[in-house]
């Protein structure tokens, strides 16, 4: 045993090496990216021999899990919360074959949007799959978890899905390690259809499933995550507090005995029979969770005779949007609020911008020019940094809905008759979703033009590498566009005139072309650079 000063992603990913796995997959995405970049670097993982490299993205990735978890070994898959939306056809599919070495599908979702695209709550993955859900409230529990986690799986033989959210995962604290566990040897399921989803077998497995969830239910009312406080002193108000929100509870009440009853949730299914006899004794109930109502729905719909007041995100005490703090939770409670005074004036806000020196700046600048004379709303665009292409001085494109959307909306956009439709996409978010989107444009010899930007790595996560590095072009030639309109060149401001006539005379063509503006990204380069000072 030993102490360690660690972020919350670093903890589980630490509590994973500790747990003997065999196996990480991930596709990175903030809050999540920390887990595998720590296992990467980890001198244990190394010793170990854990696979440890990244993934196309979360599809592939769960689906390797799957596959580890099948011969026998433990593994975990790692992603934010709107990567399980790229996973769920395998992931909720993995609750009907079930798990054969432990597998532990870890999810960090990201409360007020610091980095993301919506603000949803993988708890309902978990609900809607009938598979057991952990949620930390601490960093220590971070690494605790995933021993539970992990036996739990391969003592009901299903995957587990533990949910992060982003102060948890990106914040440091103290934590006590187990001993190490030995990797899981080889074994084959003793069940041989585990894994067929034909539909007798299918069937069968959703009957045993939803047999499992009374044992589940068993679970989480014995788990040593799930603890009730009790008071007697105020039976005014009793509090149901999850994961981190209990953390947030706590702070308000430092070195203070809180005089109200608590039922602290980290392991659901939510534990019915704890929360009816918190309702029992006290006159009202206010829940507290980061994310969405989730718990404060199904309390409410819980077969009671009483109509007493259940006070959370539903009625307005708590804010219906936004990342939960102890602010908040002091406000539900009717205490002080301790929110210092307002920012002034002279504290001017500064938007992201593009990093001086990006080549994704010198390729839009050239792409403005290019379709100066057609006027605004024709480009869309993707997920990443170039995003940035957006605000000043660029505002170069038109959309970002969801990662690989930007080829499919042009090709959508063409077959409703715009003109031009340009779509722009990083070369990682191209391996991870777009390949499929220009396979579509290639099949019906749709009128785009694909812009795929190419600074060699997947670059607002902080420069991981990814699966098609070096490989775009001929890709792009096995997905059926013709090579003649596969254009690359350097993006540099000594250069413009060479791009734009390029953006120009593929705009002119009327079929599929893809233009690669490749340069590589200035900070992997100044990382690269000190590296070899």
């Amino acid at each position: 045993m030993e102490k360690l000063m660690l972020l919350g992603d670093e903890a589980l990913a630490q509590g994973a090496l500790d747990a003997g796995i065999s196996g990480a997959y991930a596709y990175p995405g903030t809050p999540s990216t920390e887990i595998m970049e720590y296992i990467q670097r980890s001198k244990q993982a190394i010793e170990q021999k854990v696979h440890r490299t990244w993934s196309s993205n979360e599809k592939t990735a769960v689906e390797s899990a799957i596959g580890m978890s099948y011969a026998g070994k433990r593994t975990i898959v790692c992603m934010k919360h709107v990567g399980l939306n790229v996973a769920a056809d395998p992931f909720m599919n993995s609750a009907f074959t079930g798990a054969n070495g432990g597998l532990l599908v870890v999810v960090a979702d990201d409360p007020s949007m610091h980095s993301s695209q919506n603000e949803q709550d993988s708890r309902f993955y978990g609900k809607f799959a009938l598979i057991p859900v952990l949620e930390p409230s601490n960093q220590q529990e971070c690494y605790d978890m995933v021993f539970n986690g992990l036996t739990l799986s391969e003592k009901y033989h299903v995957p587990v899905l533990l949910r992060l959210t982003t102060r948890l995962s990106h914040s440091r604290a103290g934590i006590t390690t187990r001993q190490t566990l030995p990797p899981n040897q080889l074994h084959f399921p003793e069940d041989p259809n585990q894994f067929m989803l034909l539909p007798a077998f299918a069937r069968k497995k959703y009957k045993n499933l939803i047999a499992l969830q009374n044992d589940f239910l068993k679970e989480s009312a014995t788990s040593v995550f799930n603890k009730k406080h009790e008071s007697e002193e105020n039976r005014r108000l009793g509090i149901i507090a999850c994961g981190l929100a209990y953390n947030y509870l706590m702070e308000n009440f430092a070195g203070k005995q809180i005089p109200y009853p608590i039922l602290k949730i980290c392991q659901y299914p939510v534990p019915v029979e704890a929360v009816t006899e918190l309702y029992n004794s006290c006159e009202s109930l206010l829940i507290l969770e980061e994310g969405m109502p989730i718990v404060e729905e199904m309390v409410k719909g819980f077969s009671w005779s009483g109509t007493k007041p259940i006070k959370g995100r539903l009625d307005g005490t708590i804010p219906r949007d936004g990342e939960l703090n102890p602010n908040i939770v002091a406000r539900a409670l009717g205490l002080p609020d301790k929110v210092g005074a307002d920012i002034p004036d002279v504290v001017a806000p500064r938007p992201p911008q593009l990093c001086i020196g990006c080549p994704h700046a010198d390729s839009y600048l050239a792409l403005n020019e290019a379709l100066k004379e057609y006027g605004k709303g024709h480009v869309f665009s993707d997920i990443g940094c170039y995003t940035l292409g957006f605000m000043p001085p660029y505002q170069a494109i038109n959309s970002c809905v969801d990662m690989g959307a930007s080829i499919t909306m042009a090709k959508g956009a063409a077959d409703a008759g715009l003109y031009p439709a340009v779509a722009v996409i990083g070369d990682s978010t191209f391996a991870h979703s777009g390949m499929t989107g220009l396979l579509d444009c290639v099949y019906e010899k749709a009128n785009v033009v694909i812009v795929i930007l190419d600074n060699s790595t997947t670059g607002m996560t902080g420069g991981q590498a990814y699966t098609a590095a070096g490989h775009l072009e001929d890709i792009c030639i096995g997905l059926g566009v013709e090579k003649e309109h596969i254009r690359v060149f350097v993006p540099l401001k000594k250069n413009f005139d060479e791009m734009v006539q390029i953006y120009k005379e593929e705009i002119a063509y009327d079929g599929v072309s893809v233009v690669i503006p490749r340069r590589e990204c200035v900070q992997t380069l100044k990382k690269k650079n000190k590296m070899e000072e």
